[in-house]
């Protein structure tokens, strides 16, 4: 389970936030977890509750985001939206796609006290 290792680093980018920012507490993490990111966004929310303990995020609620699949297509030059990677263009059922969005695995906002 690969989320778990993720769910660490999330925490580990919280920490050194929180070191910078000299807050004491985290209420909310605002995730972004593209649709595309091969990342489980149940699992990373029971990961990072069991792997936040003891931690400034602590008790914090994790709001995931989900942003869809995007591609450019080079044969029509158009920015389409994408259901799986390897999907055809839905306009012009080209394959030669640039995938644009929905890779993200960032954290977006911390709500923090």
């Amino acid at each position: 389970m690969h989320e778990m290792a993720l769910s660490r680093g999330i925490v580990e980018v919280i920490r050194e936030q929180a070191a910078a920012g000299g807050f004491a507490a985290v209420r909310t993490v605002r995730l972004q977890v593209g649709a595309l990111s091969h990342v489980e966004p149940d699992a990373i929310l029971f990961c990072f509750d069991a792997v936040s303990r003891g931690t400034v995020a602590e008790g914090a609620r994790l709001e995931i985001e989900r942003p869809p699949g995007r591609a450019f297509c080079l044969p029509c030059g158009r920015t389409v939206p994408l259901g799986e990677r390897y999907d055809a263009c839905p306009d012009c059922g080209g394959h030669e796609l640039v995938l644009v969005g929905g890779e993200e695995l960032r954290v977006k906002e911390l709500e923090v006290e």
